[in-house]
């Protein structure tokens, strides 16, 4: 596999997150989902409407959620749809929940633990996905990016239950009680990935934005305050070098909290979900780096 291209700038404006798409010359056709992450109450580090604003309107993109599987204000549809209206995001594009009429299965090619993947069903109603993802630390999985965003954040709330137990259960009330090894977990994020870029056809682009780096998610109604400098966007038509990409820009940090935020990825083994989405074949670690910056 030639190496991926992952473009960066380390300016975080509205002007820079379309200037950073248009770097990767491909047009988004047909219904643009663009999927974020809508954030818990309480919370306050998720990506600002005023700075996704511009490039969701370039797109003509509806932004897309699903539901939570752990209780709070966006496991109910009605209360998420609250959310999203408090957090800003109603008043800048259409927004769809995509698991509000249930889920549906789709296969997973080559997994180790899962056979299928359940899927918000408003999935279908797209015909290709901006992977917008707030680049963050996470309790589970070490690190929130693309992979990420693209496994659990696209899944339904019972597709949610299924990836964190490795395919036990797909009842949210069971989760808890069937929560999977570490690894197997983050083997289960890669396979969900798998199946979301065949689902699409590829028709995926993936940007980052490493800005507000708490090493909490914004699915946290009580983050940790950010921990490091905001360091720029990322973007790349590979998800795996995307991350890696990321990872690696923190990991080339002179900020004083980049050890803080390294314990976190490092004590869940985070590296292992870019490592096992490689082997599935669904992008490549060998990347080069392209600042647009002059």
């Amino acid at each position: 596999m030639e190496k991926a291209k992952v473009f960066f700038t380390n300016e975080i404006t509205p002007d820079s997150l379309v200037k950073m798409f248009e770097c990767l010359n491909k047009e988004l056709e047909g219904k643009v989902a663009v999927k974020i992450s809508t954030g818990e109450p309480g919370g306050h580090n998720f990506l600002n409407p005023k700075l996704i604003e511009k490039l969701v309107k370039k797109l003509n993109g509806t932004i897309v959620e699903c539901c939570t599987a752990y209780e709070g204000k966006r496991i109910r549809l009605e209360d998420h749809l609250q959310t999203v209206k408090d957090h800003g995001f109603t008043a800048i594009a259409p927004v769809d929940i995509m698991d509000a009429e249930g889920d549906f299965p789709i296969p997973v090619t080559n997994g180790k633990h899962l056979k299928v993947n359940y899927v918000g069903s408003h999935l279908k109603n797209y015909d290709s996905m901006l992977m917008l993802s707030h680049f963050k630390g996470h309790a589970m999985g070490g690190f929130g990016g693309a992979l990420k965003n693209m496994s659990i954040g696209v899944a339904s709330s019972q597709g949610k239950a299924w990836i964190h137990t490795a395919g036990k259960t797909n009842d949210v009330k069971e989760l808890w009680s069937n929560i999977a090894k570490q690894d197997d977990f983050l083997e289960s994020m890669a396979e969900a990935d798998e199946s979301v870029i065949k689902y699409m056809k590829g028709k995926i682009v993936y940007i980052n934005v490493l800005n507000n780096l708490s090493i909490d998610c914004d699915c946290d109604s009580h983050p940790e305050d950010p921990c490091m400098e905001d360091i720029g966007i990322t973007a790349s038509l590979d998800p795996v070098a995307v991350d890696k990409a990321s990872l690696d820009l923190i990991y080339q940090s002179n900020d004083p909290g980049r050890d803080h935020f390294l314990e976190r990825v490092e004590s869940r083994h985070g590296i292992h979900t870019i490592e096992h989405a490689e082997e599935l074949g669904i992008g490549t670690t060998d990347y080069e780096l392209i600042s647009i910056d002059k």
